[in-house]
């Protein structure tokens, strides 16, 4: 969260797109990532979730996500 591009990911945005995701992807390495529509921002947000299920790795703005 300390680039600049990813400062302005709200952690209320974070906890939605966890709860609710559009799409969830397991990658082979345990990691779950989550996509959700973020309607104020008018952009897709991507959060990836270490193996444990809780703690959050990463959360940017995915500009190339195609629902």
């Amino acid at each position: 969260m300390a680039r600049p591009d990813r400062a302005l990911v709200r952690h209320d945005d974070i906890a939605a797109t966890l709860s609710a995701p559009t799409r969830t992807l397991r990658q082979e390495d345990g990691r779950v990532r989550y996509w959700g529509w973020v309607e104020r921002e008018g952009r897709w947000l991507r959060v990836v979730v270490e193996p444990d299920g809780e703690t959050v790795l990463n959360a940017f703005w995915d500009r190339g996500f195609k629902p």
